[in-house]
């Protein structure tokens, strides 16, 4: 596993949309992004910090059910 790098909430979101999720709203600092399938819809919120700390960064990789390289240093 490499190292995860540092994004800002507006990058991880363009990560999630780059693969399917939608903006659905936003709830005070926290944007919802969802991803809908024939079995089930999938909902992350996102923190709008210019720095998403690595555990959240973690949780969101695994809620959202991508692939960690996606968030990793290249």
């Amino acid at each position: 596993m490499g190292k995860l790098r540092v994004l800002s909430g507006g990058e991880v979101c363009q990560i999630l949309a780059a693969h399917g999720f939608v903006r659905v709203g936003q709830r005070g600092s926290h944007i919802i992004m969802q991803l809908k399938t024939e079995a089930t819809t999938i909902t992350v919120p996102v923190p709008n910090y210019t720095e998403v700390k690595i555990g959240t960064l973690q949780s969101i990789i695994r809620q959202s059910k991508l692939p960690r390289h996606l968030f990793e240093v290249t």
